[in-house]
């Protein structure tokens, strides 16, 4: 299926999500989230892919939403927009398969936003972060507050978002909200060999660890560890745990089928 705004390829059992708005420095707009949703759908349900890659080109990531298409919005207009955000962002954070943030340039507003619902963020030199939304009169409102203050410190996260700071890639790792820099002409292969490290990792576990950690951040701790015993016991009716067990004991690599 071809998309607007969107360059969509499968190698090698890693999905790429190009955004593909140049001119707009890949600003988000309704149609952008529209096409990241269908996406996402056929991502999920296609076994051939393991892992995902988001990226935009050396500019931007995305930087931000497109200001021009909600100047004139009103209330209505702005929960059309942030509920057809949210259900696609949703739909990335809760992607079964590991999933990669590759920036570049920008990842403003809605662009960090986007990132943040990543697994991983791997950045260029050149890469810059933050949510300007305060200046504009507004706040994030695709779960930028949410997020932010969730992976990193919370003051700082409010600093972040409370003066609009925009920040380098050297402080964004410092305070953890990437994990690696990269030079700009090396991100894509760096990022492609994480993505081909964890398309070899067996898919159950995967699935069951992200599905732990995310569910475990919203719960308690008695919660959480109930939640991760459910399914760490539930791996052994697997395949994929006779395997790597019997691997290990027979010092040899094992051969997970996903089963």
């Amino acid at each position: 299926m071809e998309y607007k705004n969107i360059i969509f390829e499968k190698k090698e059992q890693i999905g790429w999500i190009k955004l593909n708005r140049p001119k707009k420095l890949n600003a988000l707009n309704r149609e952008v989230f529209e096409e990241l949703d269908l996406i996402i759908t056929d991502v999920q349900e296609d076994n051939n892919i393991k892992v995902v890659v988001i990226t935009g080109n050396e500019k931007a990531f995305a930087a931000g939403a497109d200001i021009e298409h909600m100047v004139n919005g009103g209330i209505s207009e702005a929960f059309k927009l942030t509920d057809i955000s949210i259900v696609a962002q949703e739909k990335l954070s809760d992607l079964s398969k590991p999933t990669i943030a590759a920036i570049s340039g920008y990842a403003l507003g809605g662009g960090l936003e986007l990132a943040l619902c990543c697994d991983f963020r791997i950045a260029a030199e050149n890469a810059r972060f933050g949510f300007p939304e305060i200046s504009l009169g507004v706040i994030p409102g695709g779960g930028g507050t949410q997020r932010l203050a969730r992976l990193i410190n919370q003051s700082i996260a409010t600093k972040m978002i409370f003066l609009g700071e925009i920040i380098d890639c050297d402080k964004a790792l410092k305070i953890g909200l990437i994990e690696k820099i990269v030079k700009e002409n090396e991100l894509i292969s760096e990022v492609k060999k994480l993505a081909i490290t964890l398309s070899n990792m067996p898919v159950l576990a995967i699935r069951a660890a992200k599905k732990a950690i995310k569910n475990g951040l919203n719960v308690s701790l008695k919660d959480g560890l109930i939640i991760e015993q459910n399914l760490f016991c539930m791996l052994f009716g697997t395949e994929d745990q006779k395997e790597g067990m019997n691997a290990f004991i027979e010092k040899r690599k094992a051969k997970f089928l996903g089963r």
